[in-house]
């Protein structure tokens, strides 16, 4: 009888100590999706100054191109970086009493990626010592097609308008270190940007 006690006592002992070992283990939780870490270059900058209507100083890990789409007007360019997949598309046009329609045709653009975006956050840029006025669209959303996009003019001669694409199916979750590194060198850009030929 006594042995029966003892083992009834010991099996007991065992469930429970059994049942609150497989009661207190840990649920898995999923981990978040993960991307690869992107080596970033050292910042150095070089001097676009040529016969081109305008300058400014550009990341040395990215390369100037001529626009060769079909419809391409002169002083049209490319800032190509080859590292990571992306182009800055700049293009010029010299006003002729049409600088709102520039103006209004920059902000359309900008709203064809509203259905996309989270957020469209903008600044005004001003440096009347060179006559470099503008405003940026910094444009946030996993699917945007271009993230950053800019326009520059003097208001009376010079208008260059310019936009940021990846040629990557949109997702600026695993690219937003890409984008927030560009985005420097673009500020850059329009800080040192100047015109030329100014009336």
């Amino acid at each position: 009888m006594n042995n029966y006690i003892h083992l009834f006592k010991t099996g007991a002992v065992v469930f429970i100590i059994s049942f609150f070992a497989l009661s207190c283990k840990e649920t898995p939780i999923p981990k978040p999706k993960g991307y690869f870490r992107i080596a970033l270059p050292e910042k150095k900058y070089v001097l676009f100054d040529t016969i081109f209507p305008y300058s400014f100083e550009y990341p040395v890990y990215s390369k100037i191109s001529i626009n060769n789409n079909p419809n391409s007007e002169l002083y049209w360019i490319n800032l190509d970086f080859p590292r990571f997949n992306g182009s800055l598309q700049i293009t010029y046009k010299n006003l002729n009493h049409n600088l709102n329609k520039y103006i209004e045709d920059s902000h359309e653009y900008v709203n064809k990626h509203i259905p996309k975006a989270t957020s469209i956050d903008t600044k005004v840029w001003s440096n009347g010592a060179y006559k470099v006025y503008g405003l940026t669209f910094d444009i946030e959303g996993i699917g945007v097609a271009s993230p950053y996009q800019f326009y520059l003019t003097d208001s009376t001669t010079h208008f260059l308008r310019a936009a940021l694409y990846f040629n990557t199916i949109p997702n600026n979750d695993s690219l937003a270190p890409v984008i927030q590194f560009i985005k420097k060198d673009l500020n850059h850009l329009i800080e040192t940007f100047k015109w030329k030929f100014l009336k």
